[in-house]
């Protein structure tokens, strides 16, 4: 018996769409992180992006255990000596609450070249309503 390995013409792609408010930031993310690289499927190979499209919505109103509101800081530099900002969670979720999410499934990704390209398929939205009905997305729950 022959080992499977998927090639990249053969890779089927669905749409998904998460809710954020379900769950915790960590469990999302690596539910999220999950359907984007395709670990969940039987063809899963590690070397082919075989991940799917995920939507995530209501992503300001993502809990967050203990004092992470006022004591997780994210950092961002702008390639400038002493160019180094930063904000804590509170204020990221006011001033753009998808790139909570994004962080924290960028981090649970794979450092690889297909890391990118996996981030490219991810749609966060602040609110309820997304632009991507016309892709007939599934509903995702998380548990």
């Amino acid at each position: 018996m022959k080992t499977f390995s998927q090639k990249p013409a053969d890779v089927s792609r669905r749409w998904l769409v998460i809710d954020a408010s379900q769950a915790n930031l960590g469990r999302l993310s690596t539910e999220i992180a999950k359907y984007l690289i395709g670990k969940y499927k039987p063809t899963y190979t590690p070397h082919v992006d075989g991940g799917d499209y995920v939507i995530v919505v209501n992503a300001e109103k993502v809990p967050v255990t203990g004092n992470k509101d006022l004591k997780k800081i994210y950092y961002r530099h702008s390639g400038f000596p002493g160019g180094i900002k930063d904000a804590r969670l509170e204020e990221v979720r006011e001033k753009a609450p998808e790139r909570i999410i994004e962080a924290a499934v960028k981090g649970m990704l794979p450092k690889n070249k297909l890391a990118s390209e996996r981030m490219k398929r991810l749609k966060i939205y602040a609110g309820p309503e997304h632009e991507h009905a016309a892709q007939k997305p599934e509903k995702v729950e998380i548990k």
